[in-house]
């Protein structure tokens, strides 16, 4: 049985891994001021950035749903794996050789490594597959295909087109010579097996590899090149697979989100070959499904890469062939509409060509020039709306304008609902005013609920993760220094350390702060700045709810603003200190009010001494406290 990982190797990751690079292979971010890094959070739904990241201290925290912790743990959550599997992923990345101790797991473990196995898999099929389509006889159809739709072979490497040979045996016995098991093949999706055995998966087909957002190939899109091809789509695609999930994955994002992140706009085509026609022609924010209709999974991805919320204002534009599937898919796109903050278009080439064969007729202009004659997609859906009714009747005409207001809805921008109103009003043929009253007696529909279910292997949503009573409390004003302390001790321990020699446990009252504090003052805190500190206290930590509050405190701002760091760091130390000798003379002096100077001289006169000595403690830390 595979044991633990060894801690100095998990510190080695920590150490050598920038969590913003993890991050940001997932949500786009943005600097927030004092080094911190801010985006829509990965998981839950909302419109206005709450996800903190600080890469100095290696750490992240969602002030929306309270999800938090570090690189291992991000991993984790976004990717549904366990504590090893993670560790695993981002150690076989960033080149750290992991040691094993023989014992308990620190979790539940599906097979070590086998997500990297898959991806290697997938890696060494992709540059097989490109160069038969580069040099093998058979793939000369192959190359033609290229040609014919108006690609040089520059175009086909850039999208790592391949071919696969039709003898059913070729990427078997090529991964085989690797080292790859036939249930590793198999369990990817390159290989199936059958009567005759282990065969590949995709034979005598063209291919493009479907990368995720990191470049890493995941799967592969194969179109028919043979008549008598076994396979009866004339586009087929990988099955689902460990590490390919259809309704998450967008062909091109690798190539597109930098773009669609600078720019603030993603285009959304139909096809491969749309992809390629697009980069191509300069539209470097072309993306498509792979295979199935755009959905919600494919919408998360889109507004974590835009950082689509209230105070942003990007852009979805779909294309869509001028034909009754076109408008169909324009339909179902709309009824996900809500699902963006960022306003979504349409564009439709008026004699129902795809942008890729748009550019073979027309040339790349001709692609941006689509692009940039998108119009509103609750335009586009209005004009097909209206169309549907006989507006040369006065009964038919009243359900058009009851049903076209309630498109109004998908607007974002609420300043254009008036105008949208009349332009309502123009195409009916019917008075503005009555346009406007259907839309005052409009209800919308009920709002679906947008909270994305748990998965199974996945962290629970963040209302089913509610904490206890005792760290409710330890939210109320009265620990707010107890608060503000476990915050500089998360975040600046280094310059904290040299405060803590008089800091005791009962300084922290409540016991959420005196856990996290023993756990500090046994793990030993730090004198220099360390990135791993953190993260190695979560570790120590017995519960999640207590690492949820660690979480906070090293994310949160401190609430201090004016003065160096260090003379914060000294200030916030003494105001809890302060609050122990406060309660500390309360008691002495309810004691001295029971103790008579005439019978008790010598009890009376030391606990006076106590008092005047704790006073003057008392007001040197009050000294250093207002001193910040």
């Amino acid at each position: 049985m595979a044991g633990l990982i060894k801690d100095e190797d998990i510190q080695l990751v920590r150490e050598r891994v920038r969590i913003d690079e993890v991050v940001e292979q997932y949500v786009t971010l943005r600097n927030a001021g004092g080094g911190s890094r801010k985006g829509l959070c990965p998981f839950h739904d909302e419109k206005t950035p709450s996800f903190n990241v600080n890469p100095s201290r290696g750490t992240y925290h969602c002030f929306g749903c309270g999800e938090g912790g570090d690189t291992i743990k991000f991993l984790q959550q976004v990717e549904g794996l366990s504590f090893v599997e993670s560790v695993e992923r981002l150690a076989g990345k960033y080149g750290v050789q992991l040691r094993y101790e023989e014992g308990a797991q620190r979790g539940p473990r599906r097979d070590p490594g086998q997500r990297q196995r898959l991806l290697e898999s997938h890696r060494l099929a992709g540059e097989f597959y490109a160069e038969v389509l580069q040099s093998a006889p058979e793939a000369k159809v192959g190359r033609q295909f290229v040609t014919d739709r108006g690609f040089d072979q520059s175009a086909a490497e850039t999208f790592g087109m391949g071919f696969a040979p039709r003898g059913g045996e070729a990427l078997v016995g090529h991964l085989r010579g690797k080292g790859f098991t036939d249930d590793e093949l198999v369990a990817g999706g390159l290989a199936r097996r059958s009567q005759r055995g282990l065969n590949d998966v995709f034979q005598g087909r063209l291919l493009w590899p479907i990368r995720e957002m990191t470049s890493e190939i995941i799967g592969f899109g194969a179109r028919r090149m043979f008549d008598d091809d076994f396979m009866q789509g004339k586009y087929v695609n990988t099955s689902e697979t460990p590490i390919y999930k259809k309704s998450q994955v967008l062909y091109g994002i690798d190539l597109a989100r930098r773009q669609i992140s600078g720019s603030s706009q993603a285009v959304v085509v139909e096809g491969y070959t749309d992809v390629m026609a697009a980069h191509q022609a300069g539209v470097r924010t072309a993306v498509a499904t792979c295979g199935t209709a755009f959905g919600e999974g494919h919408a998360r991805v889109l507004r974590r890469i835009l950082l689509d919320h209230d105070a942003f204002r990007g852009e979805i534009i779909f294309t869509f062939d001028g034909d009754e599937a076109g408008q169909r898919a324009a339909m179902k796109a709309f009824e996900g509409d809500q699902q963006f903050v960022a306003q979504t278009y349409v564009a439709v080439e008026p004699r129902g060509m795809d942008p890729c064969d748009l550019r073979l007729a027309d040339g790349d202009a001709a692609v941006r020039e689509l692009i940039a004659s998108r119009v509103p997609l609750y335009r586009f859906v209005l004009d097909n709306t209206l169309a549907r009714y006989d507006l040369d009747r006065g009964d038919q005409r009243i359900d058009a304008v009851r049903e076209a207001v309630g498109l109004t809805r998908a607007i974002r921008d609420k300043s254009k609902v008036e105008e949208f109103l009349r332009e309502v009003s123009t195409k009916v043929g019917v008075d503005v005013d009555q346009v406007r009253e259907e839309h005052r007696r409009h209800k919308p529909a009920p709002t679906r609920s947008r909270q994305t279910p748990p998965r199974s292997d996945a962290a629970p949503a963040a209302e089913q993760q509610r904490p206890a009573e005792p760290f409710v409390s330890f939210g109320a004003p009265q620990f707010a220094d107890e608060r503000e302390a476990l915050k500089v001790l998360a975040q600046f321990p280094h310059l904290a350390r040299q405060h803590l020699a008089d800091v005791h446990d009962n300084d922290f009252t409540h016991p959420v702060g005196r856990q996290i504090w023993t756990a500090m003052t046994e793990l030993g805190v730090p004198g220099a700045s360390d990135s791993t500190w953190v993260p190695r206290l979560s570790d120590a930590l017995p519960s999640d709810d207590l690492r949820r509050v660690l979480s906070l405190a090293a994310n949160e701002p401190l609430n201090a603003t004016e003065g160096g760091t260090a003379a914060v760091v000294a200030s916030v130390i003494a105001r809890l200190q302060l609050l122990t000798i406060g309660r500390r003379i309360a008691e002495l002096k309810s004691k001295l009010q029971r103790t008579n100077p005439v019978d008790e001289p010598e009890a009376y006169n030391r606990q006076f001494g106590e008092l005047i000595a704790l006073e003057q403690q008392h007001r040197t830390l009050r000294d250093r406290a207002i001193g910040a």
